[in-house]
């Protein structure tokens, strides 16, 4: 009987994923490597490196014929490999039979193929392009020009720009049908504007709360109820790599704050300068909600 396969958590979510078909482990290893730490990456690099050279080693020990090696000694053997692999040729310990020196070609050639491969890999994940974007910790439900609207912050946290950007918005609940059946409904939250052609520091993405809204006439205890989640995403083109950017954040319905808007981080300098305070990015201030006041909006 086959041991039951290890549950893992699928990224961004909370959902044990049980039952995963697992291929070969060589097929998705450039996925892995790509994915993984770079003291993850490094060190299988180096682990793959010195098991090739110990088994290598093993054979020179069990074949003999390197000249100046200590007789049946690995470390010398060992040693003699990574020279010869790493195609370092100090020149005291040299193949004296042709099986050894046969070996020895057959590790030189090994040792190229690794070298290629590693360099190819290394290098993918050197170049692979991340942006920085970064989400505000909450989202806000609060009144905009006397309509109730839902909104969230996004930003690019290098100095440059982020070019011809889409921004989505999706609502997620949970709804138990008649037959006791569960399902998790997902429809989008049209923005007021849903591209920007450009976004560098700060964006508030907002969407109004009408009565064509999936979210009008909901409370935070609906909310609450519903298990509601809210999930962002953004896309555009880095303008000094000229790469795409993808980025995406979850808000669940516990960081939405009623009654709350985003702090401005623009202020206007006497000399008419503006000057955007980026520590502000994820502050909050109270703020009407139909009209009413902080206190009395969510009641």
């Amino acid at each position: 009987m086959k041991p039951p396969k290890k549950p893992e958590l699928a990224p961004d979510s909370e959902i044990v994923i049980v039952g995963v078909r697992r291929p070969p482990v060589f097929r998705d290893l450039y996925f892995w490597f790509l994915r993984s730490s770079w003291s993850a990456c490094l060190g299988m690099v180096t682990l793959i490196f010195l098991m090739m050279n110990a088994l290598f080693a093993l054979a020179y020990v069990e074949a003999g014929g390197i000249a100046n090696a200590r007789p049946g000694s690995f470390a010398d053997a060992f040693f003699f490999s990574v020279q010869t692999m790493g195609t370092i040729g100090y020149g005291a310990m040299v193949p004296a039979t042709p099986f050894a020196n046969a070996l020895m070609v057959v590790e030189a050639v090994v040792g190229m193929l690794f070298t290629a491969v590693a360099t190819g890999l290394v290098f993918a994940k050197f170049s692979r392009f991340t942006g920085r974007v970064v989400f505000t910790q909450n989202a806000t439900i609060s009144d905009f020009n006397g309509v109730p609207t839902f909104s969230f912050r996004i930003g690019n946290d290098r100095d440059n720009q982020i070019v011809e950007v889409t921004i989505r918005a999706q609502y997620i609940w949970t709804q138990r049908t008649l037959e006791g059946n569960t399902w998790y409904r997902t429809t989008d939250l049209p923005l007021v504007r849903e591209r920007a052609p450009v976004l560098s520091r700060s964006w508030v993405a907002m969407h109004s709360i009408t009565e064509t809204s999936p979210l009008y006439g909901l409370t935070p205890e609906d909310l609450k109820k519903l298990e509601a989640e809210f999930w962002v995403s953004i896309s555009g083109t880095d303008d000094t790599s000229l790469q795409l950017v993808h980025a995406r954040h979850r808000y669940k319905h516990e960081e939405v704050l009623w009654a709350h808007r985003h702090a401005d981080v623009l202020t206007e300098r006497p000399d008419g300068v503006l000057v955007m305070d980026v520590a502000k990015f994820n502050d909050v201030v109270p703020a009407t909600l139909l009209g009413k006041p902080p206190g009395d909006a969510t009641k």
